[in-house]
């Protein structure tokens, strides 16, 4: 295979969003637990790149990244915060099965706009392996979620409201949306 032709295939920008089975994931995870690096894939680099450092003492609480070939109200593919026993590297591929959404709004520069969070558990997670639903989840543990990217956001000069939390059936249909848009664009 000729090298071009092979780092194509590795791009999230080919990368199909559903796996081999039709009920799983492809995550493309940018920034690692644990984190206070935030990266981000530059489609023009074909690479990721450093787009934000926390402040000491804040860290990413699970991995984050986005679901290829989709693409949300904010013009970014859907983001996906993933729940799995370790952290992975940017541009690592997990297979994943959606649990639900946190519905947020995200307002920057006067202006509204809907950033909603998908959550995903990795399906080889041992630690997450029974959830299903988001509403399995602790309260507080979704609460602490929805802080987490608050706090983000404010550390940017942007602002953050969750609006809702939902489960699993809320999420496929964002999915479905947001890979309509995608085609569409």
């Amino acid at each position: 295979m000729a090298k071009s032709a092979k780092s194509s295939l590795a791009s999230p920008e080919i990368l199909p969003a559903r796996a081999k089975q039709e009920t799983a994931l492809h995550v493309v995870i940018e920034t690692p637990k644990g984190s206070r690096n935030k990266y981000k894939f530059e489609p023009k680099l074909r690479s990721y790149a450093l787009s934000n450092v926390l402040p000491e003492g804040m860290a990413f609480p699970y991995d984050f990244g986005f679901i290829p070939q989709t693409e949300a109200d904010d013009g970014d593919p859907l983001d996906v915060l993933l729940l799995m026993d370790a952290p992975a590297f940017p541009g690592c591929v997990v297979e994943s099965r959606l649990i639900g959404v946190i519905e947020g709004e995200q307002t920057e520069k006067g202006e509204r706009v809907r950033n909603d969070r998908l959550i995903a558990v990795a399906t080889r997670s041992h630690q997450h392996s029974d959830l299903r639903d988001i509403s399995q989840l602790n309260s507080t543990f979704v609460k602490d979620i929805g802080e987490f990217f608050a706090n983000y956001h404010r550390l940017r000069g942007s602002e953050f409201k969750v609006l809702a939390v939902r489960g699993p059936k809320s999420a496929e249909r964002l999915l479905k949306r947001a890979s309509r848009n995608r085609r569409a664009a």
